[in-house]
């Protein structure tokens, strides 16, 4: 056996005996393991811990921003620009008081911006595991050599026998020897909240599912009661615990739809601007004849493709999808990682859990049957607000005994307590039980007075073969001799016939039901005919398959204390009735699923509930209609992985299914290309959770290693909020295409103006790098993020979603950009041989002959602002459109066409830019020029529309 390997069978431990167990794992159950045994145990099994891969180290994540190939590229433009400057600055070419390198260091200071936020957003640390590593226990208490003794947790081995009490956390996976009243919480491994009764001396079958597994315990579990002697069977990476670390650390980040369109622009970007670099070399040179201009293409060319990449894109893009995550606060989610904004816009199918998240995790009672009678209850939540309506009736129940002695059990055989809090009705215990309390309570049955009527003396605690719980209860006036039977309350009188105690039993309706000999009718008992008998078991069935919880209630007067168990003492019972409750939807759900279907987007169901349930539910929110079919954990574990990959798009319901067939779900429909976002908030869920390409995590209930996993984290456990999440990233999404049509139609417009100056004989290159960054960052970045907050299209979620792996310039962005910017160009070279001409002509009024080129960096920045407000609707017309639906458009506009008069007339801007003093009329001329691009867009406008097509 390999180090690290564990005991064959490690999985069917829970159906062996307990002597089978031991023999296996060749130990003691009073005295534990030797000293020598668990040195070879340690180096056999390795120690218990659980194994982190090596991921990557920051350095290598920083270096990995750098292999981008547009940051590349400005890279090289950097150093060949800081090569030019030297040799112009070696010849003292360089004018008194011209700063050298600015291009070179102003390209480089991009580049380092670009490779740290790059690095800021994949440099976040998976910490899933780190979270798991948490839920193992420091300290355990073992026997050895038949001693006991604390070691470390991390000293456990197959074999050891572990002491377990109350409050302890459990260290490894076991089977248990011995136990006493045991309950753990499994919350953290199953998703289930209540607590496990654990039993030793149970055989169960070999595929039972991890959750029913009542003779085992696991590690990252909590002991809530009780103690137990556990013999420990795996360890490390074998446990539970450790598979579920193993399936985490095999689920691969794949880039998201955002990340690999990004990667796809600067590809076509870089090999776009190479081709028309290597044209206009080319054409210099032959223009030349010869390499005597080699320094001026080589300048062009530096120009062109600086121009080319959008280097304010990456921070642009940034702020955007952290301005999207704000406003999905506001909405209740909490995005993790940036790049989800963007990929829930993609989400064609959300899996959702139905408990908390599809229905308020709040039991509410809706039906009650006794005495042939069903009654319907109203009311929302723990609320004690609502009517009991018979025959769409509203009757008063305190006039009808028979439901009032019903509701009086429901009160006094429960545990929970209802209260009210800051104006808010809570539940302190099982909210089933809460039910109860509550259904009593709006009947006017208070439990703290019935229990002071009838206080508990003694009970026989839920027991999971029994499926039932009973109390014993006194009647005080009665047992202290201050009233006789008379004064006491007329339903306890007739309930007691004279005894001093009455037993109220609950729990499954089939047995409680077989347990009872009379049923309660009016004010009395009447012994219980067969014909009622099927009456009940047909109105249970009717309740069951509606989705409710259905519970069985009887009584029993008894003339002294039981002293026998539970299974003695439940008989005879006299039947009450039954009450049936649901796990109410929340309201606001079946708006948002139609929502969803409105979008394209199809939901799910995942659920441990009864597939009845499952499918009341689903069909009461629409997202499965009455005859759809429901697959259970138990059929999905015996189907291969082809197989569910046929089935997923046919079932809309999964019923008591394991958190672990959530990563087969996810990836049998990721395999049919559809774009999943699944929910989850138990340690299991994580491999879904990392797998799925939106992981949602619960923020209220949820584990931290749920949360650590997903990539969005639910602050109100809503599904109503990952749709409304969807819709922001829709317009997250869309607003993103707009700003890149934006900035790359200019930066096409701005190249093809660059490489057509050498082939014009202008004489010198009309922008220079730092011109063009100055245009990239700040004339096309302040109107690109005043376009990223744009309000939300009408149709946003009425539209199937886009295909995530369709391109960047899929749906016409591409034509659109290319088509701008050829227009762009035609404009901008218009105006540039007429300014090039009109300053030759006007030298003598003693300018500079070179302030054609300001004319021509002026135009292309303010012909970008009329660019910036046309180009936020593609359809309507500048003048239908609201200006201040997004003041921040016309801000950016005003601002950025100040700053870019600011570079034209302040002194010391207008030496470290290069630029030249314009007169105000060949000021005018250049706005007029540039109005020409605003005019155009709007005339394509309505060209589209008079022929009846839609622009990109």
């Amino acid at each position: 056996m390999s180090a690290n390997s564990q005991p064959e069978s490690n999985s069917l431990w829970h159906s062996w005996e307990i002597d089978q167990a031991l023999n296996l794992l060749k130990t003691d159950a009073d005295k534990g393991l030797t000293s020598q045994d668990v040195q070879q145990r340690l180096q056999k099994y390795g120690p218990n811990e659980l194994e982190e891969n090596e991921g990557r180290n920051p350095w290598e994540i920083l270096l990995d921003q750098f292999k981008n190939i547009m940051l590349l590229m400005l890279i090289a433009v950097a150093f060949i620009s800081g090569f030019l400057d030297l040799m112009a600055w070696q010849a003292g070419e360089f004018k008194p008081g011209e700063v050298p390198f600015k291009d070179t260091v102003a390209i480089l200071a991009i580049v380092i911006v670009n490779g740290i936020l790059g690095y800021v957003q994949e440099s976040r640390a998976e910490k899933a595991l780190a979270a798991l590593k948490k839920l193992s226990s420091p300290l355990v208490r073992v026997l050895r050599d038949g001693k006991l003794m604390e070691i470390a947790a991390q000293e456990l081995v197959p074999g050891d026998m572990i002491l377990l009490e109350t409050g302890m956390q459990i260290a490894a996976d076991g089977r248990l020897i011995e136990q006493s009243n045991l309950q753990v919480r499994e919350s953290a491994l199953t998703g289930e909240a209540e607590a496990i009764s654990k039993r030793a001396n149970l055989i169960l079958p070999p595929e039972t599912a991890l959750g029913d597994r009542l003779n085992l315990v696991f590690q990252g579990t909590e002991v809530v009661q009780g103690r137990a002697k556990v013999l420990v069977t795996n360890t490390g990476m074998q446990t539970e615990l450790g598979k579920i670390a193993t399936m985490l650390q095999s689920v691969e980040n794949e880039p998201t739809p955002l990340q690999q369109r990004m990667t796809q622009l600067g590809n076509t970007l870089v090999f776009g601007s190479l081709v028309l670099v290597a044209f206009v070399v080319v054409g210099g040179i032959i223009q030349a004849r010869g390499f005597g201009n080699i320094r001026e293409l080589l300048e062009v060319s530096l120009s062109m493709a600086v121009a080319v990449v959008p280097e304010g894109l990456p921070a642009v893009i940034t702020v955007t999808l952290a301005l999207g995550t704000q406003r999905m606060v506001r909405h209740q989610a909490l995005i993790r990682k940036l790049p989800a904004v963007e990929t829930l816009g993609s989400v064609t199918t959300i899996c959702s859990d139905k408990t908390g998240t599809l229905t308020q995790n709040k039991m509410v009672v809706q039906s009650i049957y006794n005495n042939n009678h069903v009654y319907h209850v109203t009311g929302e939540g723990y609320a004690p607000r609502g009517d009991f309506q018979f025959n769409n009736q509203t009757i008063a129940v305190e006039d009808d005994p028979q439901i009032s002695a019903l509701l009086v059990a429901a009160a006094v055989c429960n545990d929970a307590v209802l209260q009210q809090q800051k104006g808010e009705w809570r539940i302190l215990g099982d909210p089933t039980e809460g039910a109860l309390v509550t259904v009593a309570a709006k009947a006017g049955i208070e439990q703290d007075q019935w229990n002071s009527k009838l206080p508990r003396v003694n009970e026989f605690p839920f027991d999971s073969e029994r499926k039932r719980m009973s109390v014993i209860c006194q009647v005080e006036q009665v047992a202290t001799g201050e009233a006789s039977l008379t004064d006491v309350d007329p339903l306890i009188a007739d309930m007691t016939q004279s005894q001093q105690y009455l037993m109220f039993t609950k729990g499954s309706p089939e047995l409680t039901l077989a347990r009872c000999t009379q049923i309660h009718s009016g004010n009395h008992a009447a012994a219980l005919t067969e014909e009622q008998r099927q009456k009940i078991l047909a109105e249970n069935d009717r309740m069951a398959n509606k989705g409710l919880r259905v519970l069985g209630f009887a009584y029993k007067p008894l003339t002294e204390m039981p002293s026998d168990t539970a299974e003695t003492s439940e008989q005879n019972l006299i039947w009450l009735g039954l009450i049936g409750m649901l796990d109410a939807p929340r309201p606001e759900v079946r708006a948002a699923v139609q929502e969803c279907r409105n979008a394209g987007i199809r939901p799910i169901m995942i659920t441990g509930d009864h597939q009845l349930t499952a499918r009341a539910i689903a069909a009461d929110l629409g997202i499965a209609g009455e005859g759809d079919r429901v697959l259970t954990g138990q059929e999905l574990q015996h189907m291969s992985d082809q197989d569910l990959e046929q089935q997923v798009d046919l079932v809309s319901i999964y019923a008591r299914v394991a958190p672990e067939h959530k990563l087969r779900i996810v990836q049998a429909l990721q395999r049919r290309g559809r774009f999943v976002a699944m929910t989850g908030d138990g340690v299991n869920d994580a491999p879904a959770l990392k797998q799925a390409d939106i992981g949602i995590a619960m923020g209220i209930t949820g584990t931290d290693v749920s949360k650590e996993a997903s990539d969005m984290v639910l602050l109100d456990d809503n599904f109503a909020t990952i749709v409304a999440a969807t819709k922001e990233g829709r317009v997250v999404y869309t607003n993103i295409r707009r700003f890149i049509k934006y900035i790359l139609g200019s930066n096409i417009g701005e190249v093809l103006t660059i490489a057509s100056a050498p082939l014009l004989g202008l004489g010198g290159v009309p922008l220079t790098p730092l011109q063009i960054l100055w245009m990239n960052l700040v004339t096309d970045g302040l109107p690109a993020l005043a376009l990223a907050v744009e309000p939300p299209e009408p149709d946003v979620m009425k539209r199937p979603p886009f295909s995530p792996r369709e391109s960047i310039f899929a749906r016409g962005l591409g034509a659109y950009m290319i088509r701008i910017g050829i227009v762009f160009a035609i404009i901008t070279i218009m105006f540039m041989l007429w300014a090039h001409n009109h300053v030759q002509l006007v030298v003598g009024e003693n300018l500079d002959p070179q302030r054609w080129k300001t004319m021509v960096f002026t135009c292309l920045c303010i012909a970008q602002m009329g660019h910036a407000i046309a180009i936020r609707s593609n359809n309507k017309l500048t003048v239908e459109m609201n200006p201040f639906s997004n003041i921040f458009v016309l801000l950016a506009v005003v601002v950025t066409t100040i700053l870019q008069l600011m570079l034209v007339y302040v002194p010391p801007l207008r030496a470290f830019f290069g630029t030249h003093w314009l007169p105000p009329a060949e000021l005018g001329i250049c706005i007029g020029f540039s109005a020409l691009m605003f005019v155009w867009i709007e005339l394509e406008k309505l060209f589209f529309r008079i022929t009846g097509r839609t622009t990109v």
